[in-house]
């Protein structure tokens, strides 16, 4: 896999929270769910995205406008810059009034449908990404709080398609619907990573070099293989000094620290699964034993992988 794919193993949608939501003016709703990422597409109308002092800038989107939220910081989406909170969204996409009232029904408009108006002169597409995962760490780490792209700063037949599959609730829809906001997010990305004057995190520039992407793309696709400098420099067709300095001048740290980063990252992840051992996770991501992945998980994080699991699981 590339390395924006093996970022995005993070962030993959499993079941996530997708909702149309259609608005008429006056609304402002506050989003307080800690999701780590969240996608919001104006398909009509328009809205201001606000974050409390000390956060982004307001930005109003207009239709064909996508912005990506980065949580868990709250901001609140509404009609204007100064209309007042009126609805509360917590953890777990509850929905309720300021006081604490429960809105779930009372702004239901069917299937994967929300909103104050059916006829609402605003519709947005709103897919929150609610489960944290360590393999997003690095890809979250090198995202803004905010970004925005405007409809002319990308051309995507994605949202349209997930706009007419959204309300539909067919057999095996919620997997089409987690791959669509994939696909949605990762055209997003490569267009925000690409554009002109951006300044994309290294491991994203470092996939175009013909040395240090393919030794990323090793890495990533094999991250079990007991890879030293030298295996990986004679994989990649390069001395051990010349691989050495291009990987670090590209990416911002040698190889084998990111590789174990990445072993890290993944044996997080992996241990989130309840029936997952240590020693097997310990296999999977290239240490020879539990007892190796615990010193290693323990030195760099702070914590045994046990511990790790129970804080996951609270």
């Amino acid at each position: 896999m590339d390395t924006l794919a093996g970022m995005l193993e993070g962030p993959r949608a499993r079941g996530a929270f997708l909702m149309r939501v259609t608005m008429r003016p006056p609304f402002s709703v506050r989003v307080e769910d800690h999701a780590p990422l969240a996608v919001c597409a104006v398909v009509a109308g328009e809205s201001r995205v606000r974050y409390d002092e000390g956060g982004p800038e307001p930005v109003r989107l207009t239709a064909g406008d996508l912005a990506i939220m980065r949580g868990p910081d709250p901001y609140t989406v509404a009609d204007a810059p100064d209309t007042p909170p009126q609805v509360r969204i917590l953890p777990g996409q509850e929905c309720c009034t300021l006081t604490g009232e429960p809105l779930k029904e009372a702004m239901s408009l069917g299937v994967r449908s929300w909103g104050n108006a059916e006829d609402g002169g605003t519709t947005m597409l709103i897919g929150a990404y609610e489960n944290p995962s360590e393999l997003g760490r690095r890809l979250l780490g090198a995202l803004p709080p905010l970004i925005v792209l405007r409809a002319g700063d990308w051309d995507s037949p994605l949202v349209p398609l997930l706009m007419a599959e959204i309300t539909r609730d067919e057999p095996g829809q919620s997997a089409v619907l987690d791959r669509l906001l994939d696909l949605v997010l990762i055209s997003a990305l490569r267009q925000w990573f690409a554009r002109p004057g951006g300044q994309a995190p290294g491991w994203y520039e470092a996939q175009s070099d013909p040395v240090v992407g393919r030794a990323l793309r090793l890495l990533h696709n094999n991250p079990s293989q007991p890879w030293t400098v030298a295996s990986l420099a004679t994989a990649t067709g390069v001395s051990r000094a010349a691989l050495a300095r291009r990987f670090t001048d590209l990416v911002g740290e040698p190889p084998m620290a990111y590789l174990t980063g990445w072993r890290l990252d993944l044996a997080a992840d992996l241990l989130r699964e309840p029936d997952a051992t240590v020693g097997a996770v310990a296999r999977k991501v290239g240490y020879g034993t539990g007892f190796a992945l615990s010193t290693a998980f323990k030195r760099v994080r702070g914590v045994s992988p046990q511990e790790h699991r129970a804080a996951a699981a609270a």
